[in-house]
Formats: C-alpha cells, sequence, structure tokens
C-alpha cells in the first residue's frame, strides 16, 4: 500500500452512486415497463438478467424446508445466536409514544406508528448474504412493522441460496420473492399482480439497484444510496501490523471500488503494516479484486499526531471506523463523523458484520456527516398531536391570526377568529 504525509491527502470519498446516462436509462425503461406489464415484465426481465424464466416469483414453503436441510447445525445455531444479538440490540433503539400536559390545559404529544410495510433486497445471484436479511429485517420486526417482503434474484436454477432462506426464516419473514435487480424494486415500489407494494424499501445492491431505489424514492420511502464499502483504522505504536493489514484487506476484497485506509502518526507502524498487507494478498482467495481496491482506493496516511489523525477521520467520515491505540476512548470524543466505530483489537471490523448486535447497513460516500446506521426509527413514523385548550386558545389567538397575516394567509386567520366570535365551548 502507498504510504503518503497527511499534507498530501488527497480525496478519496466518492460521490454518491451517479451511473451512466446508459445506466440510468436503462433503470428507467425497467421501471416504465414494470409499471405497465406487472408480472410478465418481471418474468422477462429475470429471464433476461438472470438466465431463468420463473412461472412462479413466490418461495413456497417447502423450498425452505428443504434449505435446512441444506445448512449444517451449527449454521442455524450461529445464525439464531446473532439473530438475538441483533434483535437485543435494535429493542433499546424503541421510543414510546409520549403526551405532555401544560398548565392551562394544552396536551402536545407524538404518536409513534410502525411502517405498515417494507421490502428488503437482497443481494444474490452467485453469493449469499444471510447477514443482509437479519440486519434489514429485525429492526422492521422490532418497530412493528407487520408486512416484511424479501426479494432477491435466483440463480439459474431459480433458487435462492439455502442460507439466505433460513436466515430469513429465522428473522420471521413470511413473503419471499426471487426476483432482483431494478425490476424488483420496481415491482416492490409500484406492485404487479403477484408483489403488492410496500411503502418503503432497504437493502444493498448494484448500481442498477441503487439507481431504481433513487427513481422511486418519493413514491416510497428508501433506506440510503450504499456505495463500496469503507474502513478507516486509526492506530498508534501499540497496534498489531497484521491485525491491521487483516482488517484493511477485509474490506478490500468486497469490490474493486472499496476502500481501506490506515491512518497513522507512526511510521514505523505504517511500513510494517505496507508489507504485511502485500504479504496477507498474496495468499487470499480474492486477490484480484482486494489488490485492484487497494490500488486504487488504499493507503496510509502519516499524520504529525493522534489529533490531526482524528481530523482526517472526520474529513473521511468512513463507514467503518477502527481505533486502536493506546487509549481508544480518549480519543472517542474526537471522532464526529463515521458510520461505526469498533474500539479496541478484538473489535475487527467482522465483529459488527456479523454478529455483535449493532446494524451492518452504514452510511458511505462521506454520508456519516448527516446519516446514521440502519436502526428502529427507520421502520416507523411519527406524528404529532395537538390538543389546544380553551385558554391556550384565548391567549393566543390573536397572535396566530397576526402571524398568519403576515405571510398573506387571510383564511388561515379568519380560521382562529371564528372560534373567537362563537360561544360555544
Amino acid at each position: 500500500m502507498k504510504i503518503v504525509k497527511v499534507n498530501d491527502l488527497v480525496s478519496i470519498k466518492r460521490s454518491v452512486e451517479a451511473g451512466t446516462l446508459e445506466q440510468e436509462a436503462a433503470v428507467k425503461t425497467i421501471i416504465a415497463d414494470v409499471r405497465a406489464r406487472g408480472d410478465e415484465a418481471v418474468r422477462e426481465l429475470t429471464e433476461k438478467f438472470d438466465q431463468v424464466r420463473l412461472a412462479d416469483f413466490a418461495v413456497k414453503e417447502t423450498e425452505i424446508e428443504a434449505a435446512y436441510g441444506q445448512v449444517s447445525a451449527e449454521f442455524i445455531a450461529i445464525v439464531r445466536e446473532a439473530a438475538g444479538n441483533i434483535r437485543a440490540f435494535h429493542e433499546k433503539q424503541l421510543r414510546p409514544s409520549w403526551m405532555t400536559t401544560e398548565e392551562n390545559g394544552t396536551v402536545l404529544g407524538q404518536k409513534i406508528t410502525p411502517l405498515d410495510s417494507v421490502g428488503v433486497y437482497v443481494p444474490g445471484g452467485t453469493a449469499a448474504y444471510p447477514s443482509s436479511v437479519l440486519m434489514n429485517v429485525l429492526p422492521a420486526k422490532v418497530a412493528g412493522v407487520k408486512r416484511i417482503v424479501m426479494v432477491s434474484p435466483p440463480d439459474r436454477a431459480g433458487r435462492l441460496p439455502a442460507a439466505v432462506l433460513v436466515a430469513a426464516k429465522e428473522a420471521g419473514v413470511k413473503e419471499i420473492y426471487k426476483v432482483g435487480g431494478a425490476q424488483a424494486i420496481a415491482a416492490l415500489a409500484y406492485g404487479t399482480e403477484s408483489i403488492s407494494p410496500v411503502d418503503k424499501i432497504t437493502g444493498p445492491g448494484n448500481i442498477f439497484v441503487a439507481l431504481a431505489k433513487r427513481e422511486v424514492f418519493g413514491d416510497v420511502d428508501i433506506d440510503m444510496i450504499a456505495g463500496p464499502s469503507e474502513i478507516a483504522i486509526l492506530a498508534d505504536e501499540t497496534a498489531l501490523a497484521d491485525e491491521i493489514a487483516a482488517d484493511l484487506l477485509s474490506q478490500a476484497e468486497h469490490d474493486p471500488r472499496a476502500c481501506s485506509v490506515l491512518i497513522t502518526p507512526s511510521l514505523a507502524l505504517a511500513e510494517a503494516v505496507s508489507v504485511e498487507v502485500e504479504r496477507q494478498l498474496a495468499v487470499l482467495p480474492r486477490r484480484e479484486i482486494a489488490e485492484r481496491s487497494l490500488t486504487d482506493y488504499g493507503a496510509i496516511y502519516v499524520t504529525v499526531d493522534l489529533d490531526e489523525a482524528a481530523e482526517v477521520v472526520n474529513e473521511l467520515a468512513p463507514e467503518h471506523l477502527e481505533l486502536m491505540t493506546a487509549d481508544p476512548i480518549e480519543l472517542l470524543g474526537k471522532i464526529r463523523h463515521a458510520g461505526a466505530i469498533f474500539i479496541g483489537r478484538y473489535s475487527s471490523e467482522p465483529v459488527g458484520d456479523y454478529f455483535a448486535g449493532p446494524n451492518h447497513v452504514l452510511p458511505t460516500n462521506g454520508t456519516a456527516r448527516f446519516s446514521s446506521p440502519l436502526n428502529v426509527d427507520d421502520f416507523q413514523k411519527k406524528s404529532s398531536v395537538i390538543i389546544y385548550s380553551k385558554k391556550a386558545f384565548m391567549e393566543n389567538a390573536g397572535k396566530i391570526a397576526a402571524f398568519a397575516r403576515i405571510e398573506g394567509l387571510e383564511a388561515h386567520a379568519r380560521a382562529v377568529e371564528t372560534r373567537l366570535k362563537n360561544k360555544k365551548d
């Protein structure tokens, strides 16, 4: 990995996935086709992109039962324990509705209501991501969402990975469809003969899925436009080079556009990590992907001190941040922008990906400056409750009417003043 001084820092923050004009046009065409022709459009697009023609998109209970026979008992136990951890963490995020009564009798409050329905997109085709199932479904379940629909692209035999089906069953998903790509997003947003529309769509996908989510936003809600994975490690001379190298590679193997960065005031550590990365890279199964990622988006930045290192982190606003220093808690207060923060050598990033409990759906592309991890709030909505008392109304009606007239809204003012003229309670 290249080692540079911090004053040579070039921005590696990428803009949100924009796509080419051709990709944008293709996505718009797919969405329009699904809206116009429903199931038949989805069927033809699935055949075109996934090389399988399906008579029925829905996953049958017999397929789920068969999936349990295709995975090990150990895997099922791990999924159940991970699901328990994830559920317990998100239950702590629940907030109740509330009401307060003022001295003048006015009651103000907030009513929290779960969304009616959510669609969860799980990437598939040549890979299986049961962790994505758990991280997207369980917060929605905790929030109280009644209908959760999962979609995922099938393989050429028209199947979904057994591990994904088992994770879905363990998470409580009852509605699963073998549909992927932009056509799946369109089906979730607008509905077809087989798939009823939802209110919100979450989950990662390729550029076509990302563009489709952006296109349907407004008709439905979405979680975020997720970009390639990112990790920044802030470390000092007490950290171990082989552990840092392994963590950097854990993200580099995701995608050629993944970003892996070490930030340290220790030149000795920087040099040791650079050597160790090359050693581990040589025997990595996904070497080609990781090597391209590190070449294009990987770097080791040497700073003057830890304070400067913390400012570099805040400038990058990474998806994942590891603090591997002698006193990481002291640094925590200086970190303003990061999706998830992993503290200490035993908090390796994969701990959060799979098992600890916090959500691994995180803001990327520097959006940790203003965004949060997927959480229970994302699956609920809030309604304000106003019960204005007669006393408060009489005291404030004139002010309210005056405010309305300042904005040139006479009917607003009259709506208040009409009640002043009437004597009924």
